[in-house]
């Protein structure tokens, strides 16, 4: 089957991009060192792995999409990018020194293969996703105007409980989880980066690079929905709908551990 970002990651530097902040916490979890080498677990256009190699380290990166890979290569020659499943890293044994996954596990089918390959082919270090959680999404003000979506994207999203349990029989020790909470300041333009600007999802360019705009929603349930959106946001009543999704569970969350 063609990987997903193979049909939808034709324009998808043209709303996402390495979050600064998210790029600081990365680097700042890993501790990142220039004599040691780092590895991306599915990268898509590496737009983090670029912003995290250019502040140290040699890197390499992962991706299933030939389309995500070319745009890529055309970012940086420094960083070793090689198409390659998750469920089989072609690396060997202890061979790096921490790795990073960012928005990707809810497209892998199963986590206990990828862990297990991120442990074998780790030395020591860190291993930290960025992520959501299926527990989060449930408080997305999304599902008031697109409840199939919503209910298709938690679907595909494991829960808290889920991924840590798959990491630990990995083998990784000491997992923690810290929340992180969207911001006007957002640059990657992510599902939920609409959280504070509910306008960004009226931009089809927008719409296009998440997915679960492309694969789990229907056009007419999209056109209902923005259609709604719209209404609400010239109205006024926008916020106070939105404030009935608050949470102090976190929009996404870093996840980390130790080999």
């Amino acid at each position: 089957m063609q990987p997903l970002y193979d049909t939808i990651g034709g324009t998808y530097t043209r709303s996402r991009h390495a979050d600064p902040e998210i790029v600081k916490t990365l680097s700042q979890t890993l501790d990142l060192q220039p004599s040691r080498a780092y590895l991306d677990l599915a990268c898509g256009t590496g737009n983090y792995t670029v912003a995290l190699s250019g502040l140290g380290g040699k890197w390499s990166a992962i991706d299933v999409s030939t389309v995500m890979l070319t745009q890529a290569r055309e970012k940086d020659n420094a960083v070793s990018w090689i198409q390659s499943s998750a469920d089989d890293l072609p690396f060997p044994d202890g061979y790096f020194d921490g790795a990073i996954c960012t928005l990707a596990i809810h497209h892998f089918s199963d986590l206990t293969r990828p862990f297990a390959e991120v442990y074998r082919i780790l030395r020591g270090g860190k291993f930290v996703l960025f992520t959501g959680l299926a527990e989060q999404m449930r408080h997305y003000w999304l599902h008031h105007y697109f409840p199939e979506m919503m209910a298709r994207s938690i679907a595909n999203m494991p829960t808290e409980t889920k991924i840590c349990k798959a990491l630990q029989v990995a083998g990784f020790k000491s997992v923690t989880v810290k929340p992180f909470f969207v911001t006007n300041e957002l640059q990657d333009l992510f599902l939920y980066s609409g959280k504070h600007r509910p306008s960004l999802y009226l931009d089809p360019a927008v719409r296009a690079n998440i997915s679960s705009f492309a694969r789990l929603s229907s056009e007419s349930e999209v056109q209902t929905g923005l259609a709604q959106l719209s209404t609400d946001i010239q109205s006024g009543a926008f916020p106070s709908i939105a404030a009935t999704y608050a949470t102090e569970l976190g929009d996404y969350a870093y996840i980390q551990c130790t080999r």
